[in-house]
């Protein structure tokens, strides 16, 4: 008898059984289960039945044991395409995750074991030459309409019925479709439609009556439009439902709930016109395309352009000649409130060929939208990190804006890199990927020099429009002269100006809340989280100190709970004490503020970025969420209240992260016809980021900063494995630590013994010691890249599979390939 062998994912999250389980595929579905399909299996001792995902198909496998057989399948088409398949193996075995993390992230939103597949009849017309089992399933869908497949099985147990499905399917007989049964309700709205649509208008005039002239007026209005949403009806009609229910009892028409989208693009958004390029972004655009056309075997490229030099346009455009070739494209954003401006370009420009993808969409919506790019019904998905694994159909173009950006790395498992996903998945795909920056990564840039990604470099603005002026203010000349203030005299003066002539500001703080930290005066006492041992943030909006790492809040203490002293005071500066002083100095101007804190609330960032964009906000103040992107024309000053504040975070990254903080919170400034100026307020204006920021200079710094990262070890010569163990126990963490180590430096046999410290580091606590409760110690890893593999495998070994049999119980590790940060 005739059976292949399926290997599949169990839904189960012990590491003893996170690898593929060999079924038996026996002839009888043999041609239904592909890779992809959920299917029911028996597992374990109890042969519990549960669900699991194909990964592969063999048709031969040598059965050292006896193997359990596939009990059926779930689906009729693959949830996961193969693409995607061979993506999340890949994903496993470069971020050392978990299968079921690596899948999860392919796999529909929502709880995957929920989903299922509905089936309904769709054309009886095209009937013919059907079997006798398929009259069977159409005389069933035609009393009971739309059904669900599990159902249908179940009530008719016909040998092979998903074979004759799928014929049935391929005729146009009927169709299927994806929905989620428990963990995402469909959203309904009644509707209104006409019903006996073969009468006549005359006749249903008769049927109504002479004197119900409202109820001729609605049915003459639905007789055009056969349906209409019940709201949209009774507005356009200015009618009731008692009217609407009369003509029903008549027998003309139905109220019925319709099955809707959660469409999260909500508001009317106006075209958005196709601009001419200029020659500069001609020639960046043509390059693209010629490779599109196969002039070129490069598939990466890199847009090196300065802000405001009309990336966005030529994306536009990259993604018109992948519609042309029948192609999807992805978009990235690095920031959620970068989507709505990013989605307003492209549904202005592509209207309903868009799909959008990010965390801030509820389940239902984000199903609904997984659901539109399965069915190959858009052409474009817009959305922040996760939306690269989009299931996009006939994927040509992945384009990942502002790729400098620290959200594109993943703090949980799997812990990806969307830049190296991205690439891997066009490389899968036969796909190109298009990254682009003012301020490049170090890796990205670096990569470009090598010849790995081809580097396409945009130096002027479009429309001549000059880069902005950026002046900097030493902060220890203000203090020296007397003034004490957050706002230099030359930002003051310059804000004041500015406001005069009706123009906006933007003023940036890499920090919310209204302070850094309260301490004590006399004995120097930091109130710190008891779960994290991290300073508080005071929020003078509820009067709390908050940890940003867990989430605790508490009263401010009015006396020094150490020495009894009532010299504890707010130290630091935060976006709420900017906005509090920029309300008190001008008192006239319309100030808002843009965080974390001000855009919980859904369609906040939509709101605050149309009122800016229409004028209504006179100073925009907030965190790195307005640092990029954002593009207002009438913003003529930038303010840069303490440009320190990431140069001085003890990682190898800050320079680089004060540098394109700098360089992209200036680059919002002078986009319009009407120049532009940054103030940048520092105390230490001497340092080469600083310098090279305010000249708008990426070529010199990266030359600068290259060199350091070149004499000490860093990225992108190296690769650095963050390995963090933690736990409640710090003296048990403390031990585990100190056995990895042991058993790293041992394995480790490449590395010269001289150089062992300058490699593997630590074991030390981590810069942030303890947070939610756990004390966290860190062992830091450096490795060439030829040795990389050989390390993961290493650390696979040690602390995943605990082959060394580690005590390592109420312990945990988390592995970080090239982490973004070290602390």
């Amino acid at each position: 008898m005739e059976k292949k062998y399926a290997q599949i994912i169990v839904d189960n999250k012990a590491s003893q059984v996170d690898k593929p389980f060999t079924y038996v595929l026996e002839s009888e579905l043999i041609n239904s289960v592909k890779e992809g399909m959920r299917v029911v299996v028996p597992f374990g001792k109890g042969n519990k039945l549960i669900k699991g995902i194909v990964i592969n198909i063999l048709d031969t496998c040598d059965e050292k044991y006896k193997l359990k057989n596939v009990v059926d399948v779930l689906d009729d088409k693959p949830l996961v395409s193969k693409s995607l398949i061979d993506l999340s193996k890949w994903m496993r075995d470069s971020y050392l995750s978990s299968y079921l993390d690596a899948f999860q992230t392919v796999l529909p939103p929502g709880d995957f074991k929920e989903v299922n597949t509905f089936i309904e009849l769709s054309n009886e017309s095209s009937i013919n030459d059907i079997s006798n089992e398929g009259t069977k399933i159409i005389y069933y869908l035609k009393t009971r309409g739309k059904v669900l497949l599990e159902d249908l099985k179940r009530n008719l147990s016909i040998p092979n019925i998903n074979e004759i499905l799928n014929n049935l399917e391929e005729k146009g007989v009927i169709t299927t479709s994806l929905d989620i049964k428990t963990t995402i309700e469909k959203k309904y709205e009644k509707w209104v439609k006409i019903l006996n649509a073969d009468l006549s208008l005359q006749d249903m005039y008769s049927i109504i009556g002479t004197r119900a002239i409202k109820q001729k007026e609605l049915i003459e209005f639905l007789y055009e439009r056969k349906d209409i949403s019940f709201k949209e009806f009774s507005e356009k009609m200015n009618t009731s439902l008692s009217t609407i229910r009369s003509i029903e009892k008549k027998g003309l028409l139905e109220i019925y709930n319709k099955e809707v989208n959660r469409n999260p693009i909500s508001k009317e958004i106006k075209y958005y016109k196709k601009h001419i390029l200029s020659t500069k972004q001609r020639i960046v655009f043509d390059k693209i395309v010629d490779a599109f056309n196969g002039k070129s075997s490069k598939n990466k490229f890199l847009i090196n352009g300065v802000t405001g030099s009309g990336k966005t346009e030529i994306y536009l455009q990259l993604v018109e000649e992948m519609i042309k070739k029948g192609k999807t494209s992805i978009i990235l954003v690095p920031e959620i409130s970068l989507t709505p401006q990013t989605i307003d370009r492209f549904v202005g420009r592509f209207g309903d060929l868009v799909a959008v993808l990010h965390s801030k969409l509820s389940y239902g919506e984000r199903f609904d939208q997984w659901r539109r790019i399965k069915e190959g019904k858009v052409k474009i998905v817009v959305g922040a990190r996760s939306a690269v694994f989009a299931p996009c159909q006939n994927l040509g173009l992945i384009i990942i804006d502002e790729e400098h950006e620290t959200t594109y790395k993943s703090s949980q498992n799997p812990k990806y890199n969307t830049i190296e996903v991205g690439g891997k998945r066009c490389d899968i795909e036969g796909a190109y990927l298009v990254l682009g920056s003012a301020t490049p990564s170090l890796e990205s840039y670096y990569s470009s020099l090598n010849g790995d990604i081809v580097l396409l470099e945009l130096d002027e603005r479009v429309n001549n429009y000059l880069l902005p002026e950026v002046k900097v203010v030493d902060m220890r000349d203000e203090l020296n002269n007397g003034n004490k203030s957050i706002f230099s005299k030359e930002l003051y003066n310059s804000i004041k100006e500015n406001l005069n002539i009706n123009k906006q500001i933007i003023l940036f703080l890499n920090r919310r809340g209204f302070s850094t930290f309260v301490s004590c005066r006399k004995c120097g006492y930091v109130v710190k989280c008891d779960n994290c041992d991290i300073s508080m943030t005071y929020h003078r909006n509820i009067n709390r100190l908050r940890c940003h790492y867990c989430g605790l809040s508490i009263n401010p203490p009015t006396m020094c709970p150490v020495c009894k002293s009532n010299y504890i005071k707010y130290f630091g500066v935060g976006t709420e004490q900017v906005e509090s002083l920029t309300k008190e100095l001008f008192p006239d101007a319309r100030v808002a503020r843009m965080d974390m804190d001000t855009t919980t609330k859904k369609g906040s960032y939509e709101n605050m970025l149309m009122d800016m964009k229409n004028g209504q906000i006179d100073i925009l103040i907030g965190t790195q969420m307005i640092a990029k992107g954002l593009d207002f024309e009438n913003v003529t000053l930038v303010g840069i209240i303490a440009a320190d504040i990431t140069l001085n975070l003890p990682d190898f990254r800050s320079p680089e992260r004060a540098f394109q903080l700098v360089t992209q919170v200036a680059g919002r400034a002078g986009r319009g016809d009407y120049s532009g100026e940054v103030i940048l307020q520092t105390y230490n204006p001497e340092h080469y980021s600083i310098k090279f920021s305010k000249d708008h200079n990426y070529k010199e710094f990266y030359k600068t900063e290259v060199n350091l990262r070149k004499e000490f070890l860093y990225p992108p010569f190296i690769h650095i494995i963050s390995l963090l163990i933690y736990g409640e126990n710090n003296n048990k963490v403390e031990i585990v630590s100190k056995q990895v180590y042991n058993l790293l430096i041992n394995e480790s046999t490449w590395i010269e013994k001289s150089e062992l410290d300058n490699y593997i580091i630590g074991p030390y606590p981590a810069p942030l010691e303890k947070i939610k409760n756990n004390f966290r110690w860190q062992i830091l890893i450096k490795s060439n890249k030829e040795f990389i593999e050989s390390l993961k495998a290493i650390l696979k070994r040690v602390c995943i599979l605990n082959e060394y049999k580690l005590n390592v119980e109420d312990v945990k590790f988390s592995i970080d390939i090239d982490p973004n940060s070290i602390l």
